[in-house]
């Protein structure tokens, strides 16, 4: 394909580090959201509750689909969607933690006048500065 038939496509990446504070209440909705999968053989269903109730990252694999990200959009169709999840070792105070490729982000810690916090995240605004697409928002 040439360059003018792909430039209308448009990859959207997606990373979250997602806190499990109450790992009962995650396996119980896997399990619900199973039983519910009208599409799951059933023989199929007792391996997805076993790996469910050992594994809290897949767990969370059941109950969240990228897909629904972009359900609505008007102007848009997926073309393709894949995800995974994993347990980590998650070090907010780590450099492999940051969001984006912000040199300081110590910087972002001062507010400017229309910034918003959003249920304890704060927004990060797209300007002039940055790069299109960059921006995002991170525990205030």
């Amino acid at each position: 394909m040439r360059t003018d038939e792909t430039s209308r496509f448009v990859r959207l990446g997606v990373e979250l580090v997602l806190q499990v504070t109450d790992k009962g209440e995650l396996t119980g909705a896997a399990f619900d959201r199973i039983g519910e999968d009208e599409f799951m053989p059933d023989e199929e269903r007792g391996h997805a509750r076993s790996a469910v109730r050992d594994d809290t990252a897949e767990a969370l694999s059941y109950l969240v689909d990228p897909v629904d990200l972009v359900r609505g959009v008007p102007g848009v169709e997926l073309a393709q969607a894949s995800w995974s999840s994993e347990l980590v070792d998650y070090d907010p105070e780590a450099a492999e933690w940051g969001l984006g490729d912000f040199d300081d982000l110590d910087d972002l810690d001062e507010k400017s006048e229309g910034d918003e916090e959003l249920d304890g995240f704060e927004v990060i605004r797209e300007d002039e500065d940055q790069p299109q697409g960059e921006g995002g928002a991170r525990r205030a």
